[in-house]
Formats: C-alpha cells, structure tokens, sequence
C-alpha cells in the first residue's frame, strides 16, 4: 500500500528559541496531527559554512551577523515531513514570518511575538527539494507506510 510519486517532501526546522523554549513536542504534534509524515528527524548545530549556503540570499544584508549569531546559539532540530501539498501544508501552519503579525492557531501565531519565529519552513517545492538535501542524507530519509494516509487523504487523493 505505498502511495508512490505524489508526495512532497518539504523541511520544518524548529529554531534556536524553540528549542530553548521546550516547544519541539509540540511543533512535532502540530504536524502530526495535520497528517503529514515524519520522514527526517535530527538535532544539530548549524555551523558558519551551512548558514551561509542556506541564508545566501541574506549574507550581504546588515542583519545576517545577528541572524547567524542567533541560528549558532543553540541546537536546532531538523525535520523532513512528507505528504501531498506538504510545503504549502507546512507554510500555513507555520504562518507568516513575523510571529507578531501571524494568525492565532499557527506556530508562530501561537509561540512568537516578532522575528524569534520559532521555526523555519520550506518555502517552495524547489527550495524543499534543495533544503532536504542541505540537511538530511539519503540515509537519514524513511521510507516507510504509513497506514493513517488511509484516514488522511480520500482514495482519489492517493493515486
């Protein structure tokens, strides 16, 4: 009963401030419960080199020594999740990036107040496809059934 070739696989990774924050459980439950699939899972520390690669479009901007500074702070922990529309089922629940200005019922409408947002999130298909592989090697990815899709997507969802 594998449901082949119509998932996504995006990435969710819980920040500095929500790792210090205790909340890893609970960004964890919030996907969960959305019904996507945790494929990926991992604690670690980002170093300088893999900063820059995946914040290049930010390295040149006056905030990034203090948005490096701040990701070095503490472990993060990674997570690969799977499922069909994942990276936009992961944007909404992660809300907008400024936690101030983010809906209640969203992570970061619920756990941030400002740019500590909590966690960041894949933000297309292609930079999903680029961040799974920053972040995970093939090893580190699961392939495996997940009987709930049965109770997740409808049967025409899952050909």
């Amino acid at each position: 009963m594998k449901f082949e070739g119509i998932y996504e696989k995006t990435v969710l990774i819980v920040k500095p401030d929500g790792v210090q924050r205790g909340l890893i459980g609970e960004i964890l439950q919030r996907v969960e419960f959305k019904g996507l699939k945790v494929v990926g899972l991992k604690m670690m520390y980002l170093n300088e080199e893999k900063l820059r690669e995946h914040y290049a479009h930010h390295v040149e901007k006056p905030f990034y020594s203090g948005l490096s500074n701040f990701m070095k702070s503490s472990p993060v922990v990674c997570i690969c999740l799977e499922g069909k529309h994942a990276v936009d089922a992961i944007r909404l629940i992660a809300g907008v990036t400024d936690g101030a200005k983010a809906d209640g019922g969203t992570i970061r409408g619920d756990l941030a107040m400002g740019m500590c947002n909590v966690v960041h999130c894949s933000d297309s298909i292609e930079n999903a496809k680029i961040e799974v592989k920053r972040f995970f090697t093939e090893d580190e990815i699961f392939d495996y059934n997940k009987t709930e899709y049965l109770h997740v997507y409808m049967e025409d969802e899952r050909k």
